[in-house]
């Protein structure tokens, strides 16, 4: 690997796999960035929680988020190389996740405040990062195409985050 730097983006471009160049304040750099913030907090999540299971749910959330990243940060030529995209399966999967992990938690009967643990906490911070790269999809959507899967699956990781978190906060910090 060579040097972190490449004084390409000197000028406020960025390159897209695929080869095209865009602004730096393009609306798909804003998107990927957003889901890198995402899945940096998760990050911070995952270095705090103990529990094995949860742990393996979050590093397979972060790795598709790499994935989706790649998606947008491609072009027309860059998106026929990749080699995975957000699938179907990938929105059935986080959905059984949600299912499996909301029978094991009480009935909600109020609003959750954050704040439990940290690690829960950073879940709650990721799942409101997810939402805003949710809007930014859909604005992005308004200007050229995006796959459904991908704003489907943003939908549900924001609902997945929220249950993780709880799963954190009431089952496993007890």
């Amino acid at each position: 690997m060579g040097a972190i730097y490449t004084k390409t983006g000197d000028k406020g471009e960025t390159a897209l796999l695929g080869g095209s160049r865009v602004t730096k304040d393009d609306l798909r750099v804003d998107c990927y960035g957003t889901f890198d913030e995402a899945n940096a907090t998760m990050g911070v999540a995952y270095s705090e929680i103990r529990d094995q299971e949860l742990k393996i749910v979050i590093r397979d959330i972060q790795e598709k988020l790499f994935i989706l990243s790649a998606e947008l940060a491609s072009d027309a030529r860059g998106k026929e190389k990749l080699s995975k995209k957000i699938q179907r399966e990938d929105i059935e999967s986080s959905e059984r996740i949600i299912d499996d992990y909301t029978a094991q938690l009480e009935k909600l009967k109020a609003f959750i405040i954050p704040g439990e643990t940290s690690a829960s906490s950073f879940l709650h911070v990721s799942r409101t990062i997810v939402r805003r790269a949710e809007r930014l999809l859909v604005k992005l959507q308004k200007k050229e195409a995006v796959r459904a899967e991908l704003i489907q699956y943003t939908n549900r990781l924001s609902d997945l985050l929220f249950t993780l978190a709880r799963v954190e906060s009431e089952l496993l910090s007890r």
